[in-house]
């Protein structure tokens, strides 16, 4: 069984294939069961963390398990709140080939299936991306979202400046025009893209905000508490999800439908549909686009395979 580190994982996961090897899984398919989550207590009952168990798997070829550990307190140890591995194992004979940083299968997969959904649901010349959260996953989307248009300029939002900053450098390096702003609303009308990846509970984008021909990327709110938008975001725009998954633990999706804004009938497609040219992508220049994505163990499979085979040609 081969170990590889962060380092290892990236260089084997370049943004161009890794989008075309995620496409490519959602036109093949794999079996992917619902994740498994855990609530761990300590000593006096007491829930101090999470655990998930997310496996998927193409018979005859290989299964992947990812687990994640999600201990908010640890800050107080110094230590991140969240952990993961990932395992990838041989489908036929169960053994176990290779593990891999699960941090980063899990956020470039997530940048790279938003860049994949943009290809669809964009406007071809779209070249100004704003990026909303500065984190694991936002620090990812330029890149990302540069495999698939001709993005030029970037905005970054985020609430600690000293990230907006750092991402700010990078990019800056990588070539793009950047700017880090303050007013998110004048922000979301200059754009072309406006992709969110934050931990917010509140709304941060409203539909008063966005113009004729944008598109809505939302990726941070991945469970009912969470939402990043408002209910009016999903009412009268071409509304996209990466699974149906997104129907069942998606705060936006699930507070537009509370609120009476959305109908979950009204989901025009998944990725799955998208890739397999089931459903239509962008129809007209001026159309709204948004895309709900959750997460999903074929992402995470996707990954880890082309990472192994990149590593062992």
């Amino acid at each position: 069984m081969q170990f590889y580190n962060t380092d290892q994982t990236i260089k084997a996961l370049p943004a161009e294939q890794l989008i075309a090897a995620i496409e490519h899984l959602f036109i093949q398919g794999c079996d992917v069961p619902l994740r498994h989550n855990h609530a761990i207590q300590n000593g006096n009952n007491e829930e101090v963390g999470r655990f998930l168990i997310m496996p998927a798997w193409q018979p005859g070829r290989r299964l992947g398990l990812k687990t994640v550990s999600i201990f908010p307190n640890n800050n107080q140890q110094g230590l991140a709140g969240l952990h993961s591995v990932y395992i990838l194992y041989d489908a036929n004979t169960g053994v176990p080939i290779a593990i891999f940083d699960g941090n980063t299968i899990t956020s470039r997969r997530t940048a790279a299936a938003s860049a994949l959904a943009a290809r669809f649901l964009s406007r071809p010349d779209s070249h100004r991306l704003l990026v909303v959260g500065a984190g694991q996953v936002g620090r990812l989307l330029p890149e990302m979202y540069k495999a698939v248009r001709p993005i030029e300029e970037v905005s970054i939002f985020n609430p600690t400046l000293v990230n907006a900053e750092m991402l700010a450098d990078k990019l800056t390096q990588d070539g793009f025009k950047v700017q880090i702003v303050k007013d998110l609303k004048a922000a979301v009308s200059q754009a072309d893209i406006i992709s969110c990846a934050t931990l917010s509970t509140k709304p941060l984008i409203m539909r008063d905000w966005l113009q004729p021909g944008q598109h809505l990327d939302l990726i941070g709110s991945f469970s009912p508490e969470m939402r990043e938008t408002d209910g009016k975001c999903f009412a009268d725009t071409s509304v996209f999800m990466d699974t149906e998954e997104a129907l069942m633990k998606a705060g936006d999706i699930l507070s537009a439908i509370k609120e009476g804004y959305f109908d979950q009938n009204k989901n025009l497609g998944t990725l799955y549909n998208l890739c397999r040219s089931q459903c239509q992508g962008r129809t007209s220049k001026n159309e709204i686009t948004v895309f709900k994505s959750v997460g999903t163990g074929l992402e995470d499979l996707a990954a880890a395979n082309l990472a192994y085979d990149n590593l062992n040609q």
